[in-house]
């Protein structure tokens, strides 16, 4: 990436040696102390959000910490995965075609992500018993149900396929269980302007990474702001299950992400 400012290459460069610093430690704890292997990542994304200026205000309540449950968020950028890492351990479900990528692919497994291959029949089954497998476990899973990223400024419809097959996963983990509630957690992702300033309808479009949108000039872009404010808007949680489908839960999911959207007028960073 040529052009950019000395501050944004100081900042990219720390990232990269703690990126080069972490991934042994990761590695080896992986290896070793597996059921620790979330500190590593949690520390990574905190220090991609420090190096890339990102400020993280929060809106609502959060889940308890510590607690699991799936997370159903609307989906605006690759910002979105240290945005979220940086709050608390997570696992993401993500395209296949992630597996793949230079770097970024490589930290998606450390991280245990789930990958789903989109083209391949069968594959929401086998990604839904690994989501059952780490709900049962007591994990914070993440679906970004739009299926892909936004433009920033609209949300776009959810898909009930995966939140419905992550149930009956779960179910068949309980033993002997025949009814069993997920936990899912409205979330709403918001880049709402530049060094505190909230930001429109222009602002909200560049921070975001969506359709042929490349990932080196939009990194940049991220680099020369040099601090980017995103508000990050829990709703009430939603038991989905006995009582609520997997079709009911998701319109209620997503009708507590637009309001959220709707709700979010200060670009304040997080104090």
């Amino acid at each position: 990436m040529t052009g950019l400012r000395p501050g944004a290459i100081l900042r990219l460069s720390s990232l990269a040696l703690a990126t080069i610093a972490l991934l042994p430690v990761q590695l080896v704890i992986a290896r070793l102390a597996p059921g620790k292997s979330a500190t590593i990542p949690l520390l990574f994304h905190r220090l991609t959000c420090r190096c890339l200026g990102v400020r993280r205000r929060i809106r609502g309540t959060p889940p308890p910490a510590g607690s699991g449950g799936l997370i159903v968020a609307n989906h605006v950028s690759w910002l979105d995965i240290s945005v979220l890492g940086a709050e608390r351990p997570v696992c993401f479900v993500a395209k296949s075609e992630v597996r793949g990528w230079p770097v970024i692919g490589f930290l998606s497994r450390l991280q245990h992500t789930l990958f789903i291959d989109r083209s391949r029949r069968g594959a929401t089954a086998d990604v839904a018993a690994q989501m059952g497998e780490r709900l049962s476990a007591g994990q914070a899973v993440v679906l970004f149900a739009e299926g892909t990223t936004g433009d920033g400024t609209r949300i776009l419809p959810m898909r009930s396929s995966l939140l419905g097959a992550a149930h009956e996963a779960l179910k068949s983990e309980i033993d002997g269980a025949d009814e069993a509630d997920i936990a899912v957690y409205p979330l709403t992702i918001s880049y709402t302007g530049f060094h505190g300033i909230a930001g429109g309808r222009v602002e909200r479009t560049a921070l975001a990474w969506y359709g042929e949108t490349e990932l080196a000039p939009h990194l940049k872009a991220v680099l020369d702001a040099g601090a980017v404010d995103v508000e990050l808007a829990w709703g009430e949680p939603i038991a989905m299950g006995r009582k609520t489908s997997r079709k009911e839960a998701t319109r209620l999911a997503e009708a507590a992400i637009r309001k959220a959207r709707q709700e979010t007028v200060s670009g304040r960073p997080l104090a």
